[in-house]
């Protein structure tokens, strides 16, 4: 027998997709520009650049799919209904920043190695027109990075084009009064090495989470002495901890009653061990199969069941 219990005040943020879809469009119109200025100027950077926009075109089309996909309701058939949608999206956008940053790394080598005069004039007005688009659309999306993984990956992908662009600029006006053309490989470089690191710490936490590990900031031990507290709670074990999104962790555990109390005495036990998990770490959703004096190969706290 077991008892679920979703605690009535677990956050639901809300989540706008409109920002998301015009951060498309405005990703598409700079991306556009970037490849005919590329073309035209010969730089590796902005044509990188331009590369890492249409990634993340598709990344930010991606998002927004799975976004509008986590909303649609439960079924017999999917009884936790797309909650896990955007996870598998931030978990894809975190592989292709990684991917995207390699490509970048062996186009600046081969530049540095293989270096060309670039229109540095086009190049420096491109960075500009890069970082108001780039950065108009971080700012559409600033708030909402919060609130889930989805987000911020889409959020990311844009804020490091908006510091390429930074970068792109800072090279073009190097090359143009100075003629350091070899800026434009090291930069780009830069930026790799940039998306690299964020694309793995991105990717660490989605697969995490879709994984099911038991998050950072739970100590399963400070749990069993928390629960442990409660009068009539003899053991809590087999005691699984997860994420489903980022709006729901739960738990699940069986529990050792001191006594073979009625389902009403449970269930009095149960909003007490509900109030002291939700109060202290933040878990929303739990399920509980009370025991008494049951007999089981294991009652260690943690059993792969």
């Amino acid at each position: 027998m077991g008892n679920h219990h979703n605690h009535d005040h677990s956050h639901h943020h809300l989540v706008e997709g409109k920002n998301l879809l015009f951060s498309i469009v405005l990703n598409l119109v700079i991306t556009t520009a970037q490849v005919i200025g590329g073309l035209i100027s010969g730089s590796l950077a902005i044509l990188s650049d331009a590369l890492h926009n249409f990634s993340d075109v598709l990344s930010l089309v991606f998002s927004y799919v799975a976004h509008k996909l986590a909303k649609k309701k439960a079924s017999v058939n999917q009884t936790f209904g797309y909650k896990r949608a955007e996870l598998i999206a931030a978990f894809v956008n975190a592989m292709t920043l990684i991917i995207v940053a390699f490509f970048l790394i062996y186009g600046a080598i081969e530049r540095f190695i293989n270096p060309q005069v670039i229109k540095s004039g086009l190049v420096i007005w491109l960075s500009i027109l890069g970082i108001i688009f780039n950065g108009l659309s971080v700012l559409l999306l600033k708030n909402d990075a919060d609130k889930n993984l989805n987000m911020k990956s889409a959020y990311l992908h844009l804020f490091t084009d908006m510091l390429a662009s930074v970068a792109v600029l800072i090279g073009g006006l190097l090359m143009k009064y100075y003629q350091w053309f070899w800026v434009d490989s090291v930069l780009t470089l830069i930026i790799a090495l940039y998306l690299i690191l964020v694309g793995f710490d991105l990717l660490k936490k989605s697969t995490q989470i879709l994984m099911l590990f038991t998050p950072d900031h739970i100590d399963i031990n400070n749990i069993i002495a928390e629960v442990h507290k409660i009068p009539g709670v003899e053991k809590l074990h087999h005691i699984h901890v997860w994420h489903l999104n980022e709006d729901e962790l739960h738990l699940e555990a069986h529990l050792d009653c001191t006594e073979n109390i009625k389902l009403s005495d449970f269930n009095s036990i149960l909003l007490k061990i509900k109030t002291v998990l939700f109060d202290k770490f933040q878990i929303n959703h739990i399920n509980i199969q009370p025991e008494y004096k049951r007999e089981e190969a294991s009652k260690d706290f943690i059993v792969q069941d």
